[in-house]
């Protein structure tokens, strides 16, 4: 087990080889913070433990709810403990519902909803036996409206709010509990769009994308309020975006 000091916390960040995840791993090891940066692309995370102190890269895919359970295990027997766990893994492959793009709605359903549901349950144990833990989600401004070609991935984001928010409500005092709704942010997300209609919508959409440090800064905050203090909800947007 490594050592830790009394006030270096551990953190477990999903999602952490790009984009928000990759910003929200920087940051909160900038803040002294010990981070293990989980994702598929473990190349991507090598490169960042390699440009970043306190980081440690760990390969995962949050839809295997027994892979999420091990690397929450992993993490608390090398570390003693979990402190906060960020459950920011997300896709967003968007398109019209007659497009009929099932197998992406799917995956959305699958990393969106059942990731941030693994992430929830391989750390309810780890957090109630400490009687302490942070758990953080990253949703989206798609949890509070739908806009043509997102219904599947607002869809998905209005559970991730709904889901957290239902955590935070049936958690003891010692859990704390954010969901953090970024706006249009620079990051890969839209890479993964392959209908046309929504490809073209999303060009004009990002226009005024803010970047990934600004999200990353509001989990920052969120994370450093002494443990009396609960910050439930953050919404992060463009000033540009209504």
């Amino acid at each position: 087990m490594d050592t830790v000091t009394n006030s270096q916390r551990i953190a477990f960040v999903t999602g952490a080889s790009s984009g928000i995840g990759l910003a929200v791993a920087r940051r909160l090891a900038a803040d002294g913070h010990r981070v293990i940066a989980a994702a598929r692309r473990l190349e991507l995370l090598d490169e960042l433990a390699a440009s970043a102190d306190g980081i440690e890269p760990y390969a995962l895919d949050v839809t295997d709810l027994d892979a999420v359970r091990a690397a929450v295990a992993a993490t608390v027997e090398r570390h003693g403990r979990l402190d906060v766990f960020v459950a920011n893994a997300g896709v967003m492959p968007l398109s019209r519902l007659d497009a009929g793009l099932t197998d992406q709605w799917n995956h959305m359903i699958d990393v969106n909803v059942r990731g941030l549901l693994h992430g929830i349950a391989a750390t309810s144990g780890p957090f109630r036996d400490q009687e302490s833990g942070h758990f953080v989600t990253i949703a989206s401004i798609g949890a509070h409206g739908v806009t043509p070609t997102a219904a599947v991935y607002c869809g998905t984001k209005y559970a991730a709010w709904a889901i957290t928010e239902g955590l935070r409500l049936e958690s003891p005092p010692y859990l704390r509990v954010t969901t953090v709704s970024p706006g249009v942010v620079e990051s890969e997300l839209a890479d993964t769009i392959t209908d046309p209609t929504a490809q073209q919508a999303m060009s004009e959409y990002r226009r005024h994308a803010i970047p990934a440090s600004s999200i990353a800064d509001a989990v920052a905050f969120a994370v450093s309020q002494p443990p009396e203090v609960d910050v439930n909800e953050i919404v992060v947007r463009p000033a540009n975006q209504r």
